[in-house]
């Protein structure tokens, strides 16, 4: 057994896998179980009462997590002339017009995690959909990364805010920090993330929305949280 996968079975037996826990208790058990020689992510993912093959029940959108990610957010910008510098100013790494769409059609190589564009860009990015669209990072109005607001786009990303979309499951998947943050910010960030997506219910989705809730580190196993205590939390927070 690999030295990883050994420490992960220590960590299970550590807590009961099949409890509910509720956030606070979670989150400690996915601080004290991290045992990476890294600083690893804490992530959270939604389990949501939709039916993911109808287009009304998509779940996609974005949140500003209050205290960011912990991670350094490269950000793409297709703009031009004013737009370009004022994403420049605003902190993006990577900033072109039409020619850097057609770079990235030719294959050339770039690092980001966000691509942000402006309307009139959206012809030639557009294109780009077969390349952007499998690693999620195609620019969508709904996700706030299409806007003529460039500027603005980038802060926001680069402070904390993150896109979220349901997968073809019904889950929801968001990083939350990271394992030094202390026990609040991760309460802070994740009911954050918990309350955007009640928000996001669609209005044709019947019954129980959040049906399971899990937090894990990058390395280590999921806690499970109990779902009525997520809706506790989120009141707590207001």
């Amino acid at each position: 057994m690999a030295k990883s996968a050994k420490k992960t079975a220590i960590a299970q037996r550590s807590y009961d896998t099949n409890s509910l826990y509720g956030p606070k208790d979670a989150v400690d058990l996915v601080k004290n179980m991290a045992f990476a020689n890294f600083d690893e992510s804490v992530d959270a993912v939604f389990t949501l009462g939709i039916d993911p093959r109808k287009a009304d029940q998509l779940v996609r959108g974005t949140v500003s997590l209050p205290h960011g990610t912990g991670k350094t957010i490269r950000v793409l910008v297709f703009a031009e002339s004013d737009n370009a510098k004022a994403a420049e100013a605003a902190g993006a790494d990577i900033v072109g017009g039409k020619e850097l769409a057609e770079e990235i059609t030719a294959g050339r190589s770039l690092d980001f995690d966000i691509a942000i564009a402006t309307p009139d860009m959206m012809p030639h990015v557009g294109k780009l959909g077969p390349i952007l669209g499998p690693r999620g990072l195609m620019p969508n109005p709904k996700s706030g990364t299409v806007t003529p607001d460039v500027g603005k786009a980038v802060s926001e990303f680069k402070a904390g805010k993150v896109e979220y979309r349901n997968d073809r499951y019904g889950n929801v998947h968001l990083p939350v920090g990271r394992v030094s943050f202390d026990e609040q910010q991760l309460l802070d960030n994740f009911g954050a993330a918990a309350d955007e997506i009640m928000r996001a219910r669609p209005a044709s989705a019947k019954g129980r929305f959040m049906r399971k809730v899990a937090v894990s580190s990058t390395m280590g196993p999921g806690v499970k949280i109990d779902p009525s205590q997520v809706e506790d939390l989120l009141k707590e927070l207001k």
